[in-house]
């Protein structure tokens, strides 16, 4: 019997599909039958549409999206489910802080702070609307192992840094950064924080209070849960400050010929039919995260990662991209290349033995400048992934350079 087999009895697509090893985790997880079950229960015992019925149906969807709703809050240890606004994923929750906070706080000359580890979704808001604004975009840079350099923090955040938005961990190299102490950092002059949890949120427990988060953003089908379905959480008096992001049914208090006012948090930004099926579904994810246990998805991932990396660096021509102080500090996401072979050909020969991974710039072009590459080739584990797939993995990839006409 292969490695966590009992966790993989509870993903049909994993169980299923023999023929397929998926280390695509980092860009969407596999699904656990209790998700599918929670999506088709609902539907098959009667969609309807929330917040706008009295009748039987819409009533039981209502209590079961705002079910969802607390238990994210308590998820993440929000203190209240006020804080969580549903989203299509953590693209749109960076861009309604872009949108609405940006746009009403950030004003000509401020500036605004990023890291170089940044997926483009938490980069290209901030520098659209620092060229709006007549702001400056400044960089937390990272050294060559792809570490963000603690001792710059001083240089960068500085009186005037009005926004700091930060990942915490790069879907590249998997670096975890030092959320903690850059949060502090830049309160400390009077910043606000937004975090991209997008990485994060299926790897290890987030605790919002503790971190002092302004913003947090997330995305289901990182952690199990459907596609367009993503979670903003922001601090109530910011929130309640802004103005709404999209205007439409369900977020309106009232409406007249002259004028509208809007619906209370966090209605106010959740225009139009939501996403049901995907905001259920995420209430199931969250039960079987917390089922499997934080301690447990953390032993399997690291001890998967470590011997990866093991794997790889015992094969010639792999280079292996970040070097992360610690293993504690690593996600299970490896970015690699294999001297003289496209990423996307490393892709399609993977492919044809029955490997699925990424390859390409992964959404995160100022990083892949960094490293000096135009695109990497990209692992990434969960939970259902086994040494006996990456020990196949591995001896693949000693046969890639064999397929394209290389002795070796």
């Amino acid at each position: 019997m292969c490695e966590n087999s009992e966790i993989r009895k509870l993903f049909p697509a994993i169980a299923e599909n023999n023929g397929i090893i998926y280390f695509d985790n980092a860009a969407s997880t596999q699904k656990p039958e209790i998700v599918l079950q929670k999506v088709a229960e609902y539907n098959r015992s009667g969609h309807a549409n929330i917040h706008r019925g009295a009748y039987h149906w819409s009533v039981e969807a209502t209590a079961t999206y705002e079910m969802t709703r607390r238990k994210t809050a308590e998820f993440i240890n929000a203190e209240s489910p006020e804080q969580i606004v549903f989203t299509r994923g953590t693209t749109e929750s960076i861009n309604l802080i872009a949108s609405s906070y940006g746009r009403s706080q950030i004003k000509e000359g401020d500036r605004i702070v990023v890291s170089l580890l940044e997926h483009h979704s938490n980069f290209v808001p901030w520098q659209q609307l620092a060229l709006e604004k007549k702001a400056y975009l400044d960089f937390l840079n990272i050294d060559p192992a792809g570490n963000l350099i603690e001792s710059e923090w001083d240089r960068v955040i500085t009186p005037g840094v009005k926004l700091v938005a930060i990942t915490m961990m790069s879907n590249v190299l998997g670096i975890t950064t030092p959320i903690d102490k850059i949060i502090e950092k830049a309160h400390a002059v009077g910043a606000v924080v937004v975090v991209d949890a997008a990485q994060a949120i299926q790897h290890q427990k987030i605790d919002v209070r503790a971190l002092d988060a302004d913003f947090l953003a997330f995305s289901a089908h990182k952690c199990f849960g459907l596609t367009g379905t993503g979670v903003l959480y922001g601090k109530k008096e910011l929130l309640e400050s802004m103005p709404p992001y999209q205007f439409g049914g369900d977020m309106i208090e009232y409406v007249t010929k002259e004028k509208t006012t809007f619906a209370p948090l966090p209605e106010k930004f959740e225009a139009g039919t939501a996403n049901i099926d995907g905001v259920i579904a995420l209430s199931a994810a969250i039960d079987f995260i917390e089922e499997i246990g934080w301690g447990k998805i953390r032993e399997i991932e690291q001890d998967l990662t470590g011997y990866a990396i093991q794997k790889m660096k015992m094969t010639d021509h792999v280079i292996i991209y970040g070097n992360p102080a610690s293993m504690y500090e690593k996600g299970p996401v490896i970015s690699f290349n294999i001297e003289g072979v496209h990423p996307h050909d490393v892709s399609s020969i993977l492919d044809n033995v029955g490997i699925a991974v990424r390859s390409g710039h992964h959404c995160a072009q100022p990083l892949m400048k960094e490293l000096a590459i135009q695109s990497a080739v990209r692992a990434s584990f969960s939970i259902y992934n086994t040494k006996a797939e990456i020990d196949y993995f591995a001896e693949k990839l000693k046969e890639v350079r064999r397929w394209l006409g290389y002795g070796s």
